[in-house]
């Protein structure tokens, strides 16, 4: 698919993804009754359901879902391994633990931010260690370790919780809570995520030049006058930021950045500059259309959105490795 007629195309689906999101639901409003409640706020019931309910759940869908895309994508053009996701360098574990230990200890029921702050604060924990384990220059190599290190330590943190909570409600909760979910949030989980989202997606996008130089070789790319140190700072950080926040507010939501990048990386060539806003459009698009089937598929069950993306994106995956044998045999 050729430049331009890409992104139109991208930026569509995802715009008419957006409205499924906000049009869909087990409410069964009509058309012009929700956009009426939505622009002009007339229905007390409706502009409930529209602004309270809907509204934050498609914002957050559209966010989450580009930050795993995009993150997905930087990691891998990074590392320059095509198995690289998100949660490599240990932000997803980590923010997940700092929710678990919320839940557990009751602080989450204190008052409503302290589940995705302490997530939060699970994700910049990550990073300390990540920079302690692998050092401020450590290459690729050193990073894979350092996060697959943080990555088992926090899940075996996480289990340890499970294995040994003495209130199984609370266990129920975790589990739920660590399947990925948009649903039940609310405004005030958007301007809380949102500036760590989207900070974090300009930090990742700000490295395309330098994912681009990367892909000549790192000794090549480092006599161009690429930065190395800062283009690994920005990745870090950028990613961090982006799906710590991404976590803290949707749970964990798999597989998004491990499988777009890969469905993306055909239409765009072998440029991660022209890979990373395309795999954030591919992230978006896939995440909104998970959380409108999910509605659509069991409105009276409870389906987690991070079910549906592993059942979705695990067979596509499989595929795509299928497919990568046959060119290589």
């Amino acid at each position: 698919m050729k430049g331009q007629v890409l992104w139109v195309f991208m930026t569509a689906l995802v715009a008419a993804l957006f409205a499924a999101s906000l049009l869909v639901g087990p409410a069964g409003l009509g058309l012009a009754e929700s956009l009426r409640a939505l622009f002009t706020g007339q229905g007390d019931a409706v502009v409930l359901v529209m602004r309270d309910i809907r509204l934050p759940r498609a914002i957050l869908g559209l966010l989450v879902g580009a930050s795993l895309g995009l993150a997905g994508a930087a990691m891998q053009g990074f590392l320059r391994n095509p198995l690289a996701e998100p949660g490599l360098i240990g932000v997803s574990a980590t923010a997940a633990l700092g929710a678990v230990l919320a839940l557990q200890t009751g602080v989450a029921a204190l008052f409503a931010l302290a589940l995705p702050l302490s997530a939060l604060a699970g994700a910049a924990l990550s990073v300390v260690l990540i920079l302690l384990l692998a050092g401020p220059r450590g290459g690729a190599l050193a990073l894979i370790l350092a996060g697959i290190a943080i990555s088992a330590l926090a899940g075996a943190a996480t289990s340890l919780v499970l294995n040994l909570s003495p209130n199984p409600f609370a266990a129920m909760e975790i589990v739920f809570w660590m399947m990925g979910s948009l649903a039940d949030r609310s405004m005030t989980h958007v301007w809380l995520g949102a500036p760590f989202i989207l900070g974090g997606m300009a930090l990742l996008l700000s490295t395309g030049r330098g994912l681009d130089a990367l892909t000549l070789g790192e000794d090549v790319a480092q006599t161009m006058g690429l930065n190395m140190n800062r283009l690994r700072l920005s990745i870090v950080f950028g990613t961090a930021a982006a799906i710590g926040a991404a976590v803290a507010v949707a749970g964990a939501v798999g597989f998004v950045g491990l499988v777009v990048p890969h469905l993306m990386r055909p239409l765009v060539g072998a440029r991660p500059s022209r890979l990373l806003p395309a795999a954030a459009l591919g992230g978006a698009a896939m995440v909104l259309a998970a959380d409108v089937a999910v509605r659509v598929i069991a409105p009276d069950t409870d389906l987690k959105l991070g079910v549906l993306t592993a059942l979705v994106g695990a067979p596509f995956f499989l595929h795509l490795i299928w497919r990568m044998r046959r060119e290589e045999a």
